[in-house]
């Protein structure tokens, strides 16, 4: 009983400096519904109950950034562990994966334009990057490609800087943007993708490729047919 006196008396002095009650706890071994009902007859005088306010937000901060750590080490050991079971890409696998990429994000001829040209729009990067090689590997020629850049209208002053950043993620030169189209901006924005990581859409269209997008929609048939055996 005289213990208990000595923990409940040491919790109150925790409390009255303002400790929260997980700080508390970690020096008194006790219930936290002990320690409830211990603090119900405890009055905080206004600098005491202040502080103890202050004590509390830093903690809710501090448990803050250690779950968000824990989340993105967590997440950086799955993605791992993911990327480890990719392993090597035949050309196959290559041909496969782009055509199902284009099948999903690129243009498609239609009954009333006949005659459409292969072109495919995206603003991912590493999209970009694999659709390049897809199409090197589908043998058609660099020169045989035109680009074209989407940027909204508050970006405008920025249009080197983004031409630079198309130009290094396709290994193009400069030169070759010379498309630029401008989006007007909206006012009231929902878009996140406004600050200095935007970099606008870019649209990569091979020239007098029909037959190409014919062969395309071949192959994307073929795989919708070969799947559904």
């Amino acid at each position: 009983m005289i213990k208990k006196t000595k923990l409940k008396e040491k919790a109150i002095r925790l409390r009255k400096k303002g400790t929260t009650y997980g700080g508390i706890l970690d020096k008194v071994p006790v219930a936290k519904s002990t320690l409830a009902l211990w603090f119900k007859e405890v009055k905080l005088s206004t600098p005491q109950f202040q502080k103890l306010t202050k004590n509390k937000l830093a903690a809710s901060i501090r448990g803050g950034i250690a779950k968000k750590k824990q989340r993105i080490k967590r997440s950086q050991e799955i993605m791992g562990k993911a990327e480890k079971e990719i392993g090597a890409i035949s050309d196959r696998e290559m041909w496969l994966i782009g055509t199902t990429l284009y099948w999903a994000e690129g243009s498609k001829e239609k009954e009333w334009a006949p005659g459409s040209r292969t072109s495919f729009t995206n603003m991912d990067k590493s999209m970009i990057e694999v659709f390049l090689k897809w199409l090197c590997l589908c043998g058609i020629k660099k020169s045989d490609l035109s680009f074209g850049l989407y940027i909204h209208d508050n970006h405008k002053a920025r249009v080197e800087e983004i031409k630079k950043y198309w130009a290094k993620v396709t290994s193009f030169p400069i030169s070759k943007f010379i498309h630029i189209y401008f989006k007007r901006n909206k006012t009231n924005t929902k878009r996140r993708n406004v600050g200095l990581n935007y970099f606008g859409i870019i649209k990569i269209t091979v020239r007098q490729s029909s037959t190409f997008l014919r062969k395309i929609t071949g192959w994307t048939s073929g795989i919708y047919k070969g799947i559904n055996k």
